[in-house]
């Protein structure tokens, strides 16, 4: 497999859209980073909701406690300070629950935000490069051979355009059929060119 063309043109344009594509990717990690991060500062109230919770029910069960050790009324005077207590825990509780939620959240609009650009890579660009790469490799490994000039002769008078197909003569493909060798090596080098490869490996 090749990773890039032989021919100067096509090699900077492949190089050029490989960058465009890792910064594509790039950019679109960050603002998937950026995104999370917004999202994330939802959570602040939930903390400050838990923390505060927290410590007024600590707070609470410690006065409740000391309360509780009065003689007489002390089991009396208790109960609000046991309820009161119970009540910030649930605040408390409240405010992690917001949190969690929060971070699904954040979890949930970062794989949105990243999902679309991503699929655009891995499921139009990268199949394409990776075909290129493919058909390029084959082609340079039978340029050299006649039965490989052959193929490529064939490919290209099955894929390329009629026009430029007309360019190398009106009578290109029965010349093909008839084995003429400067047709093949022109219907050849036809295909190679569109691939960005060189025809002269076939002289080696």
């Amino acid at each position: 497999m090749r990773l890039y063309a032989e021919r100067i043109p096509t090699a900077i344009r492949q190089l050029l859209t490989d960058i465009i594509v890792v910064l594509w990717i790039y950019l679109w990690i960050r603002a998937g980073l950026w995104v999370h991060q917004m999202v994330e500062k939802l959570a602040v109230p939930g903390q400050k909701l838990q923390s505060a919770g927290g410590g007024i029910a600590e707070n609470l069960a410690d006065a409740g406690g000391k309360v509780g050790r009065l003689p007489l009324v002390g089991d009396q005077l208790v109960k609000p300070f046991n309820g009161a207590a119970d009540a910030a825990r649930s605040l408390a509780e409240a405010g992690a629950q917001q949190q969690e939620i929060v971070d699904q959240l954040a979890l949930i609009m970062t794989i949105l935000a990243l999902s679309v650009p991503l699929a655009l890579v891995l499921f139009l660009w990268l199949p394409l490069r990776l075909r290129w790469m493919r058909r390029a490799g084959v082609a340079s490994a039978v340029r050299g051979q006649p039965a490989g000039r052959d193929l490529l002769a064939l490919r290209a008078l099955a894929s390329q355009p009629l026009n430029e197909l007309a360019k190398l003569g009106p009578d290109i493909a029965q010349s093909w059929r008839n084995g003429d060798a400067e047709a093949v090596d022109a219907l050849a080098a036809l295909e190679l060119r569109k691939l960005g490869l060189t025809a002269s490996a076939r002289r080696r």
